[in-house]
């Protein structure tokens, strides 16, 4: 399954983008907040990405940000709630309101946005509101985008089984004390430092 894009970005829309990786472009449908976060055509972009296979097709859904993807597949599991519906629900709304809005049993709120009558928003409700946890329900620190060597080491330490927000806190704490910015000074580093029992 991809779960990871990294290429150049060879067009745009507020629902769609075409990332060009090695001479393959691949179609990724993405949420209104991503789009207004996007560079220009021919930038380059890194998406974080969830594969979605049924028997008569395979698509993409593309985030530049990890806490919005895993609110997208929380939404997933929600009865009546298909891919479609969570991209339009997750344009409708910022992510941290829309924790708020599940975790604080706001249906008025959650039916404001765009195709949520009141049954789906009670639905989000029950189903999600005991799955989203602190962690997910604070606001999250914006940090500075990663270059694509620390892109090669995150996506390193995740293929090995470690959670993405224990590799990118390694990371950046590498990052912060390294002077040295190739791939193997900084997977040892990190490699070192997530293997460090708690």
């Amino acid at each position: 399954m991809i779960a990871h894009l990294r290429g150049k970005l060879i067009a745009r829309r507020p629902n769609q983008v075409v990332v060009d990786i090695a001479g393959v472009g691949y179609d990724v449908t993405i949420s209104v907040p991503t789009f207004s976060e996007l560079p220009p055509a021919g930038g380059e972009v890194a998406l974080h990405v969830h594969t979605h296979v049924r028997e008569d097709q395979l698509a993409l859904y593309g985030f530049l940000r990890q806490e919005e993807k895993d609110l997208f597949e929380k939404l997933l599991t929600v009865s009546g709630i298909g891919p479609k519906l969570a991209i339009t629900i997750l344009s409708g709304m910022p992510v941290e309101e829309m924790i708020s809005s599940i975790r604080g049993n706001d249906v008025a709120r959650l039916t404001r946005i765009p195709g949520i009558g009141k049954k789906t928003a009670e639905r989000m409700v029950m189903e999600l509101r005991d799955k989203l946890t602190a962690r997910e329900r604070e606001p999250r620190q914006v940090l500075p985008a990663l270059s694509a060597v620390q892109e090669d080491v995150m996506s390193a330490l995740i293929n090995l089984g470690y959670q993405h927000l224990v590799a990118e806190k390694a990371l950046r704490q590498v990052v912060r004390n390294s002077s040295g910015e190739s791939f193997e000074s900084l997977f040892r580093e990190c490699l070192a430092l997530v293997s460090k029992p708690a």
